[in-house]
C-alpha cells in the first residue's frame, strides 16, 4: 500500500524534521509544496530540487506529488503565457524530484474572469501544457481546493474540455464539504471522479466555511469508506495521502490518519 503525507500543517517541524518524521510515522511518500524546492528568492531552484531529492531518498521516501500553486483563472494572453511558462518550470522541477504528479490549483476568482468562463480559462492553460506534460511524463491532478474547482461537476467539465489523459484530479475527501456541499452530493462526486483520480488527500472533519473543524480520519462526518470503494472500484493505484487539519498536536493527528489508512484502505 502506498501511504503518503502532505507537507502541510507541521508548524513544529523544520523541513528536515518533517522528513525525519515521515518514515518513523509509517509514511513512505510525501507530497511537497513548490516552496519546498523553489523559494521566492532562489537563484538556482534546480540545484535546490536536487538537494531535496537527496534528503527525501536518504530517508527511503518518494515524492508522490508536487503542489504547483498556480492560477489558471486567467484570460489575458500575456498572463496566460506567464502561467504556462511558470508551470513548465514546475514540471522540470518535478522531474528532478522524480515526481509523476503535479497537483494544480484551479486559480483565484477575479473580476476579470466571470464564473461562466472559469472552465474555459483553466482549460486554455492546460491545453497549452499537455504536450509538454507528455514529453516530461507527468500528469496534472486538479485539486478541489479553494473556490473555483471545489465542485465535482466543474472538475469533470474541465477534464472533458481539455480532453487529455494527462489531466485528472486530486481527490480531497473533505474539501467539497468545506465548500458547502452536502454528503450525498459529495458521494456522487467521488463516483464521477474516481476514474479520473491521479492523487488523493484523505481528510476528514465537520461542517463548512466558518463552521469547519478538521478531524482525524474516521472521526468526522465524511463517508470515507465510500470514497475508498469508489477509488478501488475504478482501479486507483496511486498514493493514499493523509492530510490533517484537526487540533494540535498535528504530528499525533497525522499518525492517527496513517493508521486509519493502513487499516481501512
Amino acid at each position: 500500500m502506498k501511504v503518503g503525507v502532505i507537507h502541510y500543517n507541521f508548524p513544529q517541524f523544520t523541513f528536515e524534521q518533517f522528513l525525519d518524521y515521515c518514515p518513523d510515522a509509517g509514511f513512505g511518500y510525501v507530497e511537497l509544496q513548490i516552496g519546498d524546492v523553489w523559494a521566492k528568492d532562489a537563484s538556482n531552484p534546480e540545484a535546490d530540487a536536487e538537494k531535496v531529492l537527496k534528503m527525501v531518498q536518504a530517508r527511503g521516501l518518494q515524492v508522490s506529488s508536487l503542489a504547483a500553486s498556480n492560477d489558471f483563472i486567467v484570460l489575458d494572453p500575456e498572463v496566460v503565457a506567464a502561467q504556462v511558462e511558470r508551470m513548465k518550470h514546475v514540471i522540470r522541477l518535478a522531474n528532478i524530484l522524480e515526481c509523476p504528479v503535479i497537483r494544480t490549483e484551479g486559480g483565484q476568482p477575479k473580476d476579470s474572469v466571470p464564473e461562466a468562463r472559469w472552465v474555459e480559462a483553466m482549460a486554455g492553460c492546460l491545453k497549452r501544457l499537455v504536450e509538454y506534460a507528455e514529453e516530461r511524463n507527468v500528469v496534472f491532478a486538479v485539486d478541489n481546493h479553494g473556490y473555483c474547482t471545489n465542485d465535482g461537476d466543474r472538475q469533470l467539465a474541465l477534464i472533458e474540455a481539455v480532453g487529455s489523459p494527462r489531466v485528472g484530479v486530486n481527490l480531497d475527501t473533505m474539501n467539497y464539504r468545506w465548500f458547502g456541499h452536502d454528503i450525498p452530493t459529495i458521494n456522487r462526486y467521488y463516483e464521477i471522479l474516481a476514474k479520473h483520480t491521479f492523487h488523493t488527500h484523505l481528510k476528514d472533519g465537520f461542517g463548512s466555511r466558518e463552521n469547519y473543524k478538521g478531524a482525524a480520519l474516521g472521526e468526522g462526518e465524511i463517508n470515507l469508506a465510500h470514497a475508498v470503494k469508489c477509488l478501488k472500484d475504478a482501479g486507483y493505484d496511486g498514493v493514499w495521502c493523509a492530510e490533517y487539519e484537526g487540533p494540535p498536536p498535528t504530528d499525533v493527528g497525522y499518525r492517527k490518519c496513517g493508521e486509519w489508512i493502513r487499516k481501512n484502505v
